[in-house]
């Protein structure tokens, strides 16, 4: 199909999102679901599509770019991803159809205007690009806790999410999340990078669906797929907070070379998230190295979704395959979870899975030893159909089976049953399980803060 965005005409690319497809646009990279204008696309109504479709279904719609501000495509699609599928964000349907509404008088911002030293925003005048910004926000920094707000419009200190971050001093001794940058309802097209002397710092969203962090780098782009990451963190103390991690390079087809696309990569020790989202196909989540925490988020990718060598916990998670699906009565794989790279039995690394759920497309695996003493575990976590009865792949390195763990315990659904599963495949008793079943396996009574910590409200 081609684009029929009024500022530019492209060819159109599609990134899958669970069982279906997003658009996106391959010149400007955003994904493209914007409000239905008369630009030559025959498209049911904004309210219909929202009343009728869940957020998994493709919403194809033709794009206006208001005078006001040239909206991202992405921005727009990541307000179609609510965090309870089957019940629309309230002020989803609003947004949308505000988009058809006249532009309002614009005024310009100038250094003499009567703002606070936080937020620009004229206190005289309309400025409808601010207006959704409380007059008292964001509150006063405090002995623990600096805060960095980001919006693109100029309604806060900053504009981009790297520019927030090189503000941060280096080295800060506050703790508690010394260093807060809450980011408006927006998708952020930037490529960001956290070094490692930039400790401390949250990224706080307004919720995965609303708020979004989106780059397009491939292995080939970035010369490497560590490279390729929208989003790297390298320091110590990271959190995030209601936010995605998106990269909307094209989905590549079995056997393309150097199309690995990251989303995220998490390099730096103690780092947690809260409620995030990650999106990619191949090689989505490098959770590369450190004690990691995931908490209810929504991770979607095709193979090696997960990968690296950190030791992490991710509980309540949804994890979404958009592998190719396979027809029925065919025996192939189409995708993988995991790829964990652990090299040695001192090692102490892995990844633990409770309480999550595996969906989506294709046949895949429940992980693939992309080292040889790679360590996996999956508990009470439902999984469907699409997980293959073998469920684990030593990498084609026979080898490996003496050396890798993978363990399974009290897992439900049609993809759980360990009647056909590899021999190496453990089927973990209550004492082998014990340590991966809670923050104790990644000693998060050391470091791992609540949720509400330092949580800002706009």
């Amino acid at each position: 199909m081609r684009c029929t965005n009024v500022r530019s005409c492209c060819s159109m690319l599609r990134l899958k999102l669970e069982e279906r497809r997003w658009v996106v646009c391959k010149a400007c990279k955003f994904i493209l679901v914007l409000e239905v204008q008369s630009h030559h696309v025959k498209t049911p109504n904004p309210s219909q599509i929202l009343l009728q479709r869940t957020v998994s279904q493709i919403i194809q719609m033709s794009a206006k770019i208001i005078s006001l501000v040239a909206l991202s495509c992405c921005a727009a699609a990541l307000l179609l991803l609510p965090s309870h599928p089957h019940h629309l964000h309230p002020s989803l349907l609003g947004i949308l159809l505000d988009l058809s509404a006249p532009p309002l008088p614009f005024y310009l911002l100038s250094s003499g205007s009567s703002n606070s030293a936080k937020n620009r925003r004229f206190r005289d005048e309309y400025d409808p690009l601010c207006d959704d910004f409380p007059p008292d926000f964001p509150p006063p920094d405090t002995a623990a806790i600096s805060i960095f707000c980001v919006d693109p419009n100029g309604c806060c200190n900053f504009t981009t999410v790297q520019e927030a971050v090189n503000a941060v001093p280096s080295f800060s001794r506050k703790r508690n999340i010394c260093s807060v940058l809450l980011l408006k309802l927006h998708c952020y097209s930037e490529k960001v990078t956290i070094p490692g002397s930039k400790p401390n710092i949250t990224f706080q969203g307004q919720g995965f669906d609303l708020t979004a962090i989106a780059w397009s780098d491939t292995a080939n782009s970035s010369h490497g797929t560590f490279y390729s990451a929208s989003v790297s963190v390298f320091a110590t103390g990271f959190v995030a907070k209601n936010i995605s991690f998106i990269n909307v390079a094209p989905i590549p087809r079995p056997g393309d070379v150097g199309a690995q696309a990251v989303a995220l990569r998490v390099g730096g020790d103690q780092a947690a998230f809260w409620g995030c989202g990650f999106f990619g196909a191949q090689d989505t989540l490098h959770d590369d190295r450190g004690r990691h925490y995931f908490k209810e988020c929504f991770i979607q990718g095709s193979i090696d979704f997960i990968f690296g060598d950190a030791r992490s916990l991710y509980e309540n998670c949804r994890v979404i395959s958009i592998a190719d699906p396979v027809p029925a009565g065919v025996r192939t794989i189409t995708g993988s979870v995991t790829a964990h790279a652990r090299e040695s039995d001192d090692d102490n690394t892995g990844y633990s899975f409770v309480n999550c759920s595996i969906g989506g497309t294709g046949k895949i695996w429940l992980g693939r030893a992309w080292r040889p003493y790679s360590r996996v575990v999956f508990a009470y976590t439902s999984m469907s159909d699409i997980v293959a009865s073998e469920g684990w792949n030593d990498w084609n390195d026979p080898s490996r089976d003496q050396t890798v763990f993978y363990g399974e315990y009290k897992c439900t659904g049609d993809g759980a049953n360990m009647a056909d599963r590899v021999p190496y495949a453990r089927k973990l008793s209550d004492v082998q399980v014990l340590p991966y079943l809670n923050t104790s396996y990644i000693d998060g009574d050391r470091w791992l803060k609540p949720y509400w910590d330092s949580l800002i409200s706009a």
